[in-house]
């Protein structure tokens, strides 16, 4: 699972190593997106970056991605997390059983769980790619 800054990054901040880093998921690993981050992604986008609209639709459809939903009602004592907005993303991924978390939000890092492994994404491009 990639985290919204992810996406984000990807879409206004494209770089080479972000794209190697895509590329290496779509060809070694299954990418999930949850419908949080998809909305979140949607939200951040139109505010901050309102000329990236229309490619956000472009993105997600050049994409292979398992789509899962993302509960209303989530239990919000599984970890901690500064930033109450974080919260779904995580909780969707040990939901969904995910292996890895990849984010650039730092707020991950001291969260603790077993499961998903947290790791920005030069970690993973080091470890997996």
């Amino acid at each position: 699972m990639v985290d919204t800054n992810v996406l984000i990054s990807l879409l206004v901040f494209s770089s080479e190593k972000m794209n190697q880093m895509m590329e290496c998921i779509f060809l070694k690993h299954r990418l999930v997106l949850s419908s949080y981050i998809v909305e979140e992604l949607k939200e951040v986008v139109k505010r901050k970056f309102p000329n990236k609209i229309g490619v956000i639709d472009s993105l997600l459809a050049k994409m292979s991605y398992e789509y899962v939903y993302t509960p209303d009602l989530i239990d919000e004592t599984l970890f901690e997390i500064r930033d109450v907005k974080d919260y779904p993303v995580l909780y969707t991924a040990i939901l969904e059983d995910v292996d890895i978390l990849v984010t650039g939000d730092r707020d991950f890092g001291e969260v603790k769980v077993e499961k998903p492994k947290i790791m920005i994404p030069s970690e993973f491009v080091r470890k997996y790619c």
